[in-house]
């Protein structure tokens, strides 16, 4: 009995696909949670702290390591972290991305 090979085709075509459309989303799951873990570095100017809230608002340029545009965003921070923050201020920090939410890990 020969093998029709247009058969052989089509289920090598469909296990190839039903293999890819599974691993694909793994894939990205992963990278999401990649960029989730991500950290970076950049500058910006304070525009209102509250710290016992644990919130601090920032204006800064481009940030590639966390993906975020130019803007001005409402981070997380440790309360304590915040102590002598002020707006206005032009500020160094470091932030993360967790759970959904910016959090910043080092400001001076």
């Amino acid at each position: 009995m020969k093998p029709n090979h247009r058969i052989v085709q089509a289920v090598c075509a469909a296990l190839v696909s039903a293999l890819t459309a599974t691993a694909a989303p793994a894939a990205l799951a992963a990278q999401d949670a990649d960029k989730a873990q991500a950290s970076a570095t950049a500058s910006g100017e304070v525009r209102r702290v509250d710290a016992s809230a644990g919130k601090v608002t920032i204006k800064h340029g481009e940030i590639p390591g966390l993906g975020l545009p130019a803007m001005t965003l409402v981070y997380r921070a440790d309360p304590a972290l915040l102590s002598g923050i002020k707006p206005g201020q032009t500020v160094s920090f470091t932030a993360t991305r967790k759970d959904g939410a910016y959090v910043i890990t080092k400001i001076q």
